[in-house]
């Protein structure tokens, strides 16, 4: 037995990293992984936790949401090219989220004959041989490389991971051969504070006062926003700026909490509502702070006369071939030093009060009627809502409770109605590729164990999550969380879309075009198949609310996964 292995090189680089979990799904390539793993355990040397992972989607994005509430990526590790396409659609869910995460994989075997440890001894690895693996993902990567040696295999990790958390953050790949991981190599002490990511960028002073000023002087400003509250440490400095000058706040397909709902000078979200947002119609300067996409411009868009100040990590969306907001000002900065900067520099501006009291007078009285409207329809008579549901959740919600959104047609009506206050207690993937929910929600669990982890789910995004391998993943790590399926009998967005673009043609008046998920499976008792989880279906108004109460009793006080499949309004 070797002495000490490009494997144990690995492990030592993810400790140094802070590299908690790894999620794995193992396969011919892992062998000498496997082994340094067992080495180390036995000897009492630290290394990550090793979690199985029956299926790439749910490791993968188990990964996506330990990164949003830790902000330190954790490692993936697959099966060669295999694993590496099963991760599928939660690698565009990573990469549009900018979740910093560190995706390990193995390569056939590059010897037959036996000429290195670890060369082919099994039929697959000639099948699964393929010219450019790396070239499988290459495209939503912050950086991809092959390690070929052992004896730089550290400096690699660690390379890969100041990647990763640099902005923009986001996933990296790395893969190796079995002859790689077995290679025998000297140790290698590494000093990870040589390795931090780069530090925020701010604005040049003389941006940050221009800025400062046009904000001031403005009859109608309006921050517009997406994913800014991914840093928290954004919040607050957002909140300070905007309740000094009495601007107003506009969520964009947020994925993050950005600025508390219950602030009089909150105007909302927009989705793809067709309508034109009317805080956005009247502003004469928008503020676009960590957005990717702000408005759409066939329905919904700023007026002409309006100027655009745009401030981003990733301002010219480099990922995005067709992308533009006419800005008049456009600024690589990071969110949370630029806000700083802004606000220092309204120490030398001359403020005008009355204007600033009327800005904020006229944003509150839009804010109460918006509320008072999602009140109403939160105590609406009838069927089961998706508000109605979303209500009686949110009497269940505390101060130490994530709430995951993956609603897809609920977005809206899930936002709207959990009001939520905290930085840091809700987020999306960022992305749309469904089914990132469930393994999130592990994740999530594993990074705050001490918190109430809450998946609100379509059941079409439900089905995409995996069930059988999150909830047996849920019981077998300790990570109970509740999930709630807003079942409204199949795929409502892509029917939405349809009647959008064809309102009055033939599929409108069709019984059937495809969405429908009729006969339904019985999504509550996968869970408990798979995972011993609290299992409910509701379909009626009186259930509700004992069914909600015994779910959050089932988590909280039994440290058990539930699932609610609650029927309401269907397509």
């Amino acid at each position: 037995m070797a002495d000490h292995t490009a494997s144990a090189a690995l492990l030592e680089a993810c400790i140094e990293a802070g590299i908690d979990y790894m999620f794995a799904n193992l396969g011919s390539d892992h062998p000498p992984l496997v082994e340094a793993l067992a080495r180390a355990h036995a000897e009492g040397r630290p290394a990550p936790r090793l979690i199985t992972c029956p299926n790439e989607m749910v490791a993968l994005s188990a990964a996506h949401g330990h990164a949003q509430v830790s902000g330190r990526a954790q490692a993936v590790l697959v099966h060669v090219e295999c694993g590496t396409q099963a991760l599928g659609g939660a690698i565009h869910n990573a990469a549009k989220g900018r979740a910093p995460v560190l995706i390990l994989a193995g390569a056939s075997p590059f010897t037959q004959e036996g000429e290195l440890p670890g060369s082919r001894n099994e039929f697959i690895q000639w099948i699964q041989d393929v010219f450019d693996q790396r070239g499988l993902v290459r495209g939503y990567m912050r950086y991809d490389n092959e390690i070929r040696s052992g004896r730089n295999l550290k400096q690699m990790i660690h390379r890969a991971l100041q990647f990763a958390h640099s902005d923009p953050k986001g996933p990296v790949y790395l893969m190796a051969a079995r002859e790689v991981l077995e290679e025998e190599v000297p140790p290698v002490a590494i000093d990870a504070a040589r390795w931090r990511p780069l530090a925020p960028a701010g604005l040049a002073p003389s941006d940050a006062a221009e800025i400062a000023a046009r904000l001031a002087r403005a009859k109608r400003p309006l921050v517009v926003t997406s994913h800014l509250g991914r840093n928290p440490e954004a919040v607050p400095r957002l909140i300070a700026l905007c309740r000094r000058l009495g601007i107003g706040v506009l969520d964009s397909v947020p994925s993050a909490l950005n600025f508390p709902a219950d602030d009089p000078l909150y105007q909302g979200s927009q989705w793809n509502e067709k309508v034109q947002n009317p805080a956005l119609a009247e502003a004469d300067l928008v503020l676009v702070i960590e957005s990717d996409v702000p408005w759409i411009p066939q329905i919904n868009r700023p007026s002409p006369d309006a100027d655009i100040i745009h401030i981003d990590v990733d301002p010219l969306k480099e990922q995005m071939p067709l992308w533009y907001i006419g800005a008049v000002r456009s600024f690589r900065a990071d969110a949370a030093t630029a806000l700083g900067q802004i606000l220092a520099a309204l120490e030398t501006v001359s403020l005008a009060p009355a204007a600033i009291a009327e800005r904020a007078e006229r944003h509150a009285a839009r804010h109460a009627a918006r509320q008072a409207a999602i009140a109403a329809r939160a105590e609406a008579s009838g069927a089961i809502t998706g508000d109605v549901l979303t209500a009686r959740l949110r009497r269940h919600l505390d101060a130490r409770t994530i709430v995951l959104s993956e609603g897809i047609s609920h977005y809206q009506t899930i936002l709207d109605q959990l009001c939520l206050t905290r930085p840091g207690s809700l987020f999306a993937s960022g992305g749309g590729s469904l089914g990132w929910n469930g393994g999130a929600a592990i994740g999530v669990k594993l990074a705050r164990p001490d918190h109430t982890v809450v998946a609100l789910t379509g059941d079409g995004s439900y089905m995409f999550s995996v069930p059988s391998s999150v909830h047996w993943m849920a019981r077998r790590y300790q990570t109970p969380f509740l999930q709630v399926i807003y079942n409204n009998r199949g795929w409502k967005s892509p029917k939405l879309s349809l009647l959008a673009l064809h309102p009055e043609g033939f599929a409108s008046r069709a019984e059937e075009i495809g969405v429908s998920f009729a006969p339904a499976p019985d999504y509550a008792a996968i869970a408990a198949a798979a995972g011993g989880a609290f299992a409910q279906r509701v379909t009626e108004r009186a259930e509700l609310d004992d069914a909600i109460a015994r779910a959050f009793h089932a988590v909280r006080v039994e440290g058990r996964a539930a699932v609610l499949d609650v029927a309401v309004t269907p397509l």
